[in-house]
């Protein structure tokens, strides 16, 4: 059984969890979360956070339960669930907070048709997250990339691992996190037999060759190194994965979209990958 969390109400998460159900439901059993009550399409509320934030804490009842195996939650809206009160800068924190995670015990994941990412951060500003780059959250991630790579059928991946500065640093004329910070943990991850890891690889072209076959997976190390190329290649078929979690959470790789929701134009494809990716993963895990 799949939970399935509809988002902010005013968004458009549940016109896209409706026609999930009617497409999918047959095949895939889901347990709709959520509630749409009072909520006018576009029109964000406080209530309407609240709401959201109580379909996710059901989610965790319920997979703590067992009666649901897996989750996939509608797109939130971040400053919304911030004005009612919520902690977290996103449902990825949350997830691990309540399954006894810190925020460095799991990975953001983005898997497409062309393109697997891992982020080695994820929902922090851009000058916080290059000062608290570290090691072990590059060996981190490239663990947790290559644990769902492997969970999707590829026995040895090669995962490649973007540098920090303009060109991989030109040996260090640009910047010396490559040598200091990213080697290292390269070296952690070639310990392990059962992975091929190159790097570190300029992050202007690693993702073009990702995309033509070259890698299975790229480690990224901050969130718009990876979410750019991700989206921009498969904006409609890319699924967000949290790894790390002692149970299969996913969502897909948009937002609340409130200037369309309810007007017929949201495509259902990200969230209905996102439903057959976790269905994929309990399987398998079972």
């Amino acid at each position: 059984m799949v939970g399935l969390t509809l988002g902010d109400p005013a968004g458009i998460g549940p016109e896209l969890a409706a026609r999930v159900v009617r497409r999918m439901g047959r095949t895939i059993p889901l347990k709709v979360l959520g509630t749409k009550r009072r909520a006018r399409p576009g029109v964000p509320t406080v209530a309407g956070a609240r709401q959201a934030r109580h379909a996710l804490e059901e989610s965790v009842r319920l997979l703590q339960s067992g009666e649901i195996q897996a989750v996939v939650n509608g797109p939130v809206s971040k400053e919304w669930l911030a004005k009612a009160g919520f902690p977290f800068p996103g449902q990825t924190e949350f997830y691990a907070r309540r399954f006894g995670k810190t925020r460095d015990g799991v990975t953001m994941c983005m898997v497409g048709p062309r393109l697997r990412v891992a982020l080695a951060s994820t929902h922090l500003s851009l000058k916080r997250a290059l000062a608290g780059l570290k090691t072990a959250a590059i060996v981190r991630s490239g663990l947790h990339l290559a644990a769902l790579l492997q969970a999707l059928g590829i026995r040895k991946p090669r995962i490649a691992v973007c540098g920090l500065n303009p060109h991989g640093g030109e040996g260090g004329r640009f910047g010396k996190e490559e040598s200091t910070v990213v080697a290292p943990a390269i070296r952690r991850l070639r310990s392990r037999r059962s992975l091929v890891v190159a790097g570190p690889e300029p992050a202007d072209t690693v993702f073009r060759r990702a995309a033509a076959g070259e890698f299975d997976g790229v480690v990224a190390l901050y969130h718009d190194q990876g979410l750019i190329p991700a989206k921009l290649l498969d904006f409609d078929r890319t699924v967000n994965v949290t790894m790390g979690l002692p149970v299969v959470r996913c969502s897909p790789d948009h937002g609340t979209a409130f200037a369309i929701a309810g007007k017929g134009k949201a495509r259902p494809g990200s969230m209905m990958a996102a439903v057959r990716l976790a269905d994929r993963l309990v399987r398998r895990r079972m």
